[in-house]
């Protein structure tokens, strides 16, 4: 495995502009691609999935990660050294989280790239008062996530993602490979049919790195102010934004 310099780690503010590109596929072009590899990838293994998706999109593909483990960085890693790996950086992570994300820059063959919203928190927290998080969570999820991540897509036709059907009810029908009609993008979900026990059996076999919150009792990891500690019993999501009617934070849908 290669290894890339930590310092190689790039933070984008707003992002430039897009420059228009004669080369890119419309939108009934992407669609018609999602439909097909949504219905042909169903059940292939997750290299291959991943393999189709660099091959078809190349430079205007990248991955997603909140880096809450690095099993789908890595397996991008391994299909397509060099691929973009794009985190958003809501400036309210765990210290935890920013570890992973250091190491993946520092370790695997990927281009990291740290995608950080438009307002700092102390910015936000002078436009909107403080801790938008327990008043309002998801307009502070759009500050500090959904737009962001619609800016940084904004160079690619394809993401992948680390969604499984596994994870939660609204989340049981995700498919391998599906477009996004809101973002007008094709949406890759290399690891869609894999359980709990396949990722454990994926990191294992090539020591990537996990968040250590989770050995602390969380089940699933976002920003600190909306994130506990998970009871035994409670679904791993169970911890997010637990003082509201809220499982998403508006990435996925």
């Amino acid at each position: 495995m290669t290894v890339v310099a930590a310092t190689s780690l790039n933070l984008v503010n707003l992002g430039a502009p897009v420059v228009s590109d004669p080369t890119r596929r419309s939108r009934d072009e992407l669609e018609a691609l999602a439909r097909d590899a949504g219905r042909d990838l169903e059940g292939a293994p997750a290299e291959v999935i991943a393999k189709w998706a660099t091959d078809t999109f190349g430079d205007r593909f990248c991955v997603t990660s909140s880096m809450a483990d690095a099993v789908v960085a890595h397996l991008f890693s391994r299909v397509a050294p060099g691929v973009d790996v794009v985190f958003l950086d809501t400036g309210l992570h765990f210290p935890e989280t920013l570890k992973v994300r250091d190491i993946v820059a520092a370790t695997m063959d990927v281009n990291v790239r740290s995608i950080r919203p438009r307002k700092t928190v102390g910015q936000q927290d002078g436009e909107y008062g403080p801790r938008l998080f327990a008043r309002s969570p998801d307009e502070c999820c759009f500050l500090r996530k959904v737009e962001p991540l619609e800016r940084a897509l904004s160079e690619y036709d394809s993401w992948a993602t680390g969604l499984r059907r596994d994870e939660s009810p609204t989340r049981a029908n995700t498919p391998v490979v599906a477009f996004d009609a809101k973002k007008g993008k094709v949406k890759v979900n290399p690891i869609a049919a894999w359980t709990q026990a396949d990722v454990d059996r994926y990191i294992g076999r090539w020591n990537v790195p996990v968040n250590e919150l989770f050995k602390k009792g969380y089940g699933s990891i976002g920003c600190w102010p909306c994130t506990r500690r998970t009871k035994a019993g409670e679904d791993p999501r169970a911890g997010r934004w637990a003082m509201f009617e809220k499982t998403e934070c508006g990435l996925h849908v």
